[in-house]
């Protein structure tokens, strides 16, 4: 009896033991040579948006970078920091040891992901990247200064960028990909590439889902063709808009201000595009539905609501907007 009280925590500290080498082992570097001071042996590894502790563990072993994801997993979830590993490129080794390279992730990203949604400003944009790679104004006045007749142009995305890149660098990787993305698409409305483009700015500012923007802007290009306002609130808003508020909620002398970007007062597209558009607004603008509505409304729950004629837009207007 004696015999076996004394077994069972010899049996526990013998396992503890092999535990440990075995930690030990797997935490020494995966190429099985320790990083030196003139060491050139860097990958770049990046971690997706949302990438769980456990694939990112999985994945560092599947590069070489680390001898084991589960030394790694066992690791990050004894020490608390799971949850703290931030998206982004990073510069490991398989030279560093686990300690190492997990302190090369803490230490934060060589290169940082940015998304930037559809339907915003130049302005709004810049700001958007000043404070995801921790910029200054000058950066915002050089992304202003890169940007400027960039606007529309400029397409929403999820970008990779080193934490020392230049807004100007930036401006021009937008505006490639908007060429990129735009490159197979031809208007079937008869208007001109920089008018479409314009038309989907509008889209986006005023539209909620896919499947509404092509109608929608039908209904656009039906009030074009007959020479009425198109009276997009978006529109002013952009003419408007100040830092504290961008797209404001607009009041009565808002709608009488003299600006070509008053779609109440004046008849036709604005000279230019009031806001940076995704694809699905892009495609709608290229190629609209041919409808019979010329009137819309979004209700409180931003459910749209059709109308062919004045009355039956009046209708609807007494129904979902009062």
């Amino acid at each position: 009896m004696l015999k076996k009280i004394l077994a069972l925590p010899l049996l526990l500290i013998f396992l503890v033991a092999i535990g440990l080498i075995w930690f030990y082992i797997s935490a020494q570097p995966a190429s099985g040579n320790r990083a030196t001071l003139n060491d050139k042996n860097f990958v770049y590894f990046v971690i997706p948006k949302g990438e769980s502790a456990a694939r990112i563990g999985t994945k560092l072993e599947s590069s070489g970078l680390i001898k084991s994801a589960l030394a790694f997993k066992i690791y990050i979830q004894f020490t608390g920091q799971s949850g703290k590993l931030q998206s982004g490129q990073f510069k490991l080794s398989p030279s560093f040891s686990l300690f190492q390279n997990i302190n090369a992730l803490f230490n934060g990203p060589v290169e940082i992901w940015t998304t930037i949604p559809e339907g915003l400003r130049r302005e709004e944009i810049a700001v958007r990247f000043a404070t995801a790679l921790g910029k200054d104004n000058a950066f915002v006045t050089e992304f202003m200064q890169a940007s400027k007749g960039e606007e529309g142009y400029l397409f929403p995305d999820t970008y990779l960028f080193p934490m020392d890149v230049t807004a100007t660098t930036i401006v021009k990787k937008m505006s490639d990909t908007f060429k990129a993305k735009t490159s197979g698409l031809t208007s079937g409305s008869g208007l001109t590439f920089a008018e479409t483009v314009t038309l989907a700015s509008l889209l986006e500012r005023e539209t909620k889902t896919d499947a509404e923007r092509p109608i929608v802007a039908g209904i656009f290009i039906n009030r074009l063709n007959a020479g009425i306002a198109l009276q997009v609130d978006a529109a002013v808003q952009y003419a408007v808009g100040t830092s504290k508020d961008w797209w404001p909620i607009l009041t009565e002398a808002d709608l009488k201000i003299n600006s070509p970007y008053n779609t109440y007062k004046f008849t036709g597209l604005p000279p230019g595009p009031i806001a940076n558009p995704g694809l699905s607004s892009l495609k709608a603008a290229f190629d609209p539905a041919v409808t019979d509505y010329w009137y819309y409304i979004h209700d409180s729950s931003g459910q749209i609501h059709y109308a062919k004629t004045l009355a039956e837009h009046n209708a609807n207007v007494a129904k979902y907007l009062h």
